[in-house]
């Protein structure tokens, strides 16, 4: 990667990693602040409000990134982290559960995943694109990390109200970043490995295995969500003090990632990702019993979280995978899309449903909601098709027209190890999947440099 590219992309995966750190940092403490606010006896109210932001992120997401294709990446990143900074002020002042309600809504309608995304494409050649990608998805699950392990001592420190007001100043600090680190792009155009396409809604809608995939992450973040609403009780309960619940995340969340990674290898190394996907929905259905029998016991709480959040980083970790081998090869943005989207509003129900039954039915009742999802899921993952070993591959082309892009796209199709194979002449770019064991990126250079 060139600097500039190095720059965009760090300075892009900061960014997304200072805003999601806003959304979940409150996660593992709000539950226990809630009970103070007025409303707040109200678990329904305290679940909505919990994930009030999935719905209007959900909901805003695609059309944020389809706003950026007509006024500018920037504008768009810099109205939604105001819109953020805005929502969490306003969840700071809350005095009752209502007005913390309307200050998530805000903060989820800072929709900037899809403009983020495309400026990072817009910044970064083909050959390099993936790299800066995997630097924000490494960003997000780190900031996921961190912030479960910091809520309970900032919360000791500055309150919920304090974590609200510094998210708020965090999301400022973003529209900084953004202004003075980030380059302008010289061409901003649209990008099918990273934009939603109006033209293949149907194609990824349609697909039965994509499907699957949209369930699973509905379900996966529903079930983290309703689990928000009663492990820091369950916690408080067992005898363990509000800001001493790192103690619990802390060791898990390390001893999570130290199991799940060398699944993750053997899945890619074995081909075998289907029997790993499938056991990870067995460990996380296997996690959630655990936390339903036996949450009194903070040692019983403690094993329950190690097994949930090891199904949980390696399911997270394997389904965008998943998504790049199995969306056609011109529709990979809009899967990535929907499937996104599909997570937030997973985050929405799952926490509001959750808050629901807590409050009318109880502990028991969320444990039954969360097995029906996942057993659900496990049905839909144990069907699946296995995806085949591929990788998305993308490379530059020179300018050409649509019966040129056409031709060439077969010329790739027929060459060794390439399953799929796609050129868009207005990209002025070439998608492939390929095995890597039968490739021969060579021929592929040189097939696209005798195409110049």
């Amino acid at each position: 990667m060139s600097p500039l590219e190095k720059r965009a992309s760090i300075g892009l995966a900061g960014v997304y990693g200072l805003r999601m750190f806003g959304l979940f940092i409150i996660l593992p403490v709000f539950a226990l602040f809630a009970e103070h606010l007025p409303g707040g006896d109200n678990y329904t109210l305290v679940g909505i409000a919990l994930g009030a932001y999935g719905l209007t992120q959900a909901i805003l997401q695609i059309p944020f990134g389809w706003m950026s294709d007509r006024i500018g990446r920037k504008p768009v990143i810099y109205l939604g982290l105001v819109l953020f900074a805005i929502g969490s002020f306003m969840a700071a002042t809350a005095l009752d559960i209502y007005w913390v309600i309307a200050g998530r809504i805000i903060q989820g309608a800072g929709a900037i995943s899809a403009a983020v995304m495309a400026l990072a494409a817009d910044l970064t050649r083909e050959e390099h694109r993936t790299k800066a990608m995997a630097m924000i998805g490494m960003t997000i699950g780190a900031t996921f990390a961190l912030s479960l392990m910091l809520a309970p001592l900032l919360n000791q420190w500055i309150g919920v109200p304090g974590i609200f007001i510094m998210t708020g100043i965090l999301a400022i600090a973003a529209i900084v970043v953004v202004n003075k680190m980030i380059p302008d792009p010289v061409i901003s155009r649209f990008h099918s490995d990273t934009e939603v396409s109006t033209g293949r809604f149907a194609d990824v809608l349609r697909d039965p295995q994509l499907l699957r995939l949209n369930y699973g992450i509905f379900a996966l973040h529903a079930v983290l969500m309703a689990l928000w609403l009663v492990v820091p009780l369950s916690l408080r309960d067992a005898g363990l003090a509000a800001e001493q619940h790192w103690q619990i995340y802390l060791p898990v969340l390390v001893l999570s990632v130290v199991l799940m990674v060398p699944a993750i290898i053997y899945g890619e190394k074995k081909a075998k990702l289907k029997l790993i996907f499938v056991a990870a929905v067995v460990l996380l259905l296997a996690g959630q019993i655990l936390l339903a029998l036996m949450h009194q016991s903070l040692w019983g709480t403690a094993v329950a979280l190690l097994v949930f959040f090891t199904a949980f980083n390696l399911l997270e970790a394997s389904l965008p995978s998943l998504i790049s081998k199995i969306a056609p090869v011109g529709a990979k943005g809009t899967a990535i899309g929907v499937y996104s989207s599909t997570q937030f509003l997973g985050a929405f129900v799952g926490a509001s449903a959750g808050g629901y039954f807590y409050q009318h039915y109880g502990m028991d009742a969320i444990a039954a909601f969360c097995a029906l999802l996942l057993v659900t899921w496990l049905y839909l993952a144990a069907t699946m098709k296995a995806p085949a070993a591929v990788r998305s591959k993308m490379y530059h082309v020179e300018q050409m027209d649509a019966a040129q892009a056409n031709g060439l796209s077969r010329e790739l199709a027929a060459l060794p190890g390439v399953y799929e194979a796609l050129v868009l002449a207005n990209e002025q770019v070439a998608y492939l999947k390929v095995d890597l064991k039968g490739f021969d990126e060579q021929r592929v250079v040189q097939l696209l440099k005798g195409s110049a």
